[in-house]
C-alpha cells in the first residue's frame, strides 16, 4: 500500500538520500543499479532515500520499465519518496505509483531537509 505522508521518526543523521529527476528510463535504470550498489556496498543498515521528481516521476508510476527494480530496492529497505507537486501537476493520482513508493510534499524540499539533517546527498 502507497503511504501518503512522510515519517521522519527515528531519522538517522548517517543516511544517504539520492537524487532523481531524469526522464530517461535507461537512467532511471542505471540509478536504481546505482541505489542497489550503494546498499550492498554500504552494509551497515544506515537508511538509504530516492527522492524521485520532475520528468523523472515516471519511474514510480507501476508498470515503468523498471518498477521491478524498484520494488527490490523498497523491498530491500529503500525509502523511495515520490513529489507531491510534480505528481499534481501530470495528474498523477498516489494509486498509480508502484507499491511502496512514499508521497513528499515537495522533492526539493525533502532533499534539503535530509542534507540539513546530515545526509550525504548524492545524484548519480
Amino acid at each position: 500500500m502507497t503511504s501518503h505522508a512522510p515519517d521522519d521518526s527515528g531519522v538517522d543523521s548517517q543516511g544517504t538520500v539520492v537524487h532523481l529527476d531524469d526522464a530517461d528510463p535507461a537512467a532511471h535504470a542505471r540509478v536504481f543499479r546505482n541505489v542497489g550498489n550503494l546498499v550492498d556496498a554500504l552494509d551497515d543498515g544506515s537508511p538509504v532515500e530516492l527522492v524521485v521528481h520532475g520528468p523523472a516521476i515516471t519511474a514510480v508510476v507501476a508498470g515503468a520499465p523498471s518498477s521491478e527494480s524498484l520494488q527490490a530496492l523498497v523491498g530491500r529497505g529503500v525509502r523511495v519518496s515520490a513529489c507531491r507537486n510534480t505528481m499534481d501537476r501530470e495528474g498523477i493520482r498516489p494509486e498509480d505509483l508502484t507499491e511502496g513508493v512514499q508521497i513528499v510534499p515537495s522533492g526539493i524540499a525533502q532533499l534539503v531537509r535530509r542534507q540539513r539533517q546530515g545526509w550525504a546527498y548524492v545524484r548519480p
